[in-house]
């Protein structure tokens, strides 16, 4: 737990990747001074997979994402954000490349350092919380697909890479890490060790998500800490990954993958809950209350709002 009185607002630990966990972020960073969030480091598309390929450095995009995400709604913190964001458009090698990625990298070499670079970039943009990388070396996510030939759907496939897996048509049934058990990223782990809360989603539950739980380290501080554990679940089936899920499927996916791992909150969007009942069923199998709040964008798109996941993270967290 966080010793420092100064401190407003829980320790939080956030985990996931990508477009979800910013999402967390931009409404965690409105509720607690003391937040964390643990990225996965799997990706192998765009600009962050060419740099992985190139480099053979951990992809830096999703961690970039978050760091833009804790960046404050000042005109310090919004020009930073569009400049970490920022992507080139040549003819040459720089085309698509975000500039965030680049700074990252150079700052890895510099320092030689990963956990020092992420920090660093975070002083500069004045982020509002710790970004860290759930792993130590570049992952590669690896599923097993029932049905990517239509005409054989019980076939089982291999699919491997985050985006491969993210896209690929048929159902997914479980997925794994290359290399297998990789070494966690130690102040990942000891922040979660340290956390009042930790928050998992919404996001990829495949190939964001998920993984953390197969990190050996990681996952065994996932299910030993004193934090209390909050769900957040998407607002809608992703295509390719997801599709067809009911909103209580990711709670069943999740207790077929982390059977011991108790959840204290899974919250959720009106909007996404299909079935209340069988939801609140699963919650409770996992030992999680259900708290079904509007957070969702007012223009009805698949997109948390920020102030509204705020409100209700700061319910949840409050709740003794």
């Amino acid at each position: 737990m966080s010793a420092d009185a100064t401190v407003t607002g829980p320790a939080v630990v956030a985990l996931g990747g990508g477009h979800g966990l910013a999402a967390s972020l931009s409404a965690l960073r409105r509720v607690t001074e003391d937040l964390t969030a643990i990225v996965t480091v799997a990706d192998d598309g765009g600009s962050s997979g060419r740099l992985r390929r190139e480099m053979g450095v951990l992809p830096p995009g999703d961690l970039r994402m978050a760091l833009s995400a804790l960046c404050d709604d000042g005109e310090w913190g919004q020009l930073w954000r569009d400049v970490l964001q920022h992507r080139f458009a040549s003819a040459g090698t720089l085309h698509d490349h975000a500039l965030g990625n680049l700074l990252i990298v150079t700052l890895w070499e510099l320092l030689g350092d990963t956990v020092s670079g992420l920090d660093w970039v975070g002083r500069l943009l004045g982020a509002r919380g710790r970004v860290l990388p759930m792993a130590s070396v570049p992952l590669d996510i690896e599923a097993t697909v029932a049905g990517v030939d239509p005409d054989r759907p019980e076939a089982l496939t291999t699919v491997r890479g985050q985006v491969a897996v993210a896209t690929t048509p048929g159902r997914v049934v479980s997925v794994r890490l290359v290399p297998e058990s990789p070494p966690a990223c130690k102040p990942a782990v000891a922040a979660v060790h340290e956390a009042d809360w930790i928050v998992l989603g919404p996001g990829s539950w495949f190939t964001s998500v998920l993984p953390h739980l197969f990190v050996p380290d990681l996952s065994a501080a996932l299910h030993t800490t004193a934090a209390r554990r909050c769900i957040t679940l998407n607002l809608g089936p992703q295509p390719g990954e997801t599709e067809g899920f009911a909103a209580a499927t990711y709670l069943e996916v999740l207790a077929e993958q982390a059977p011991k791992l108790r959840i204290d909150t899974v919250l959720a969007d009106p909007s996404a809950v299909d079935d209340e009942q069988r939801l609140g069923e699963a919650a409770a199998a996992i030992g999680a209350r259900l708290v079904v709040r509007p957070v969702r964008m007012p223009d009805g798109t698949p997109r948390h709002d920020p102030l509204l996941l705020a409100g209700a993270y700061r319910e949840v967290f409050a709740t003794p």
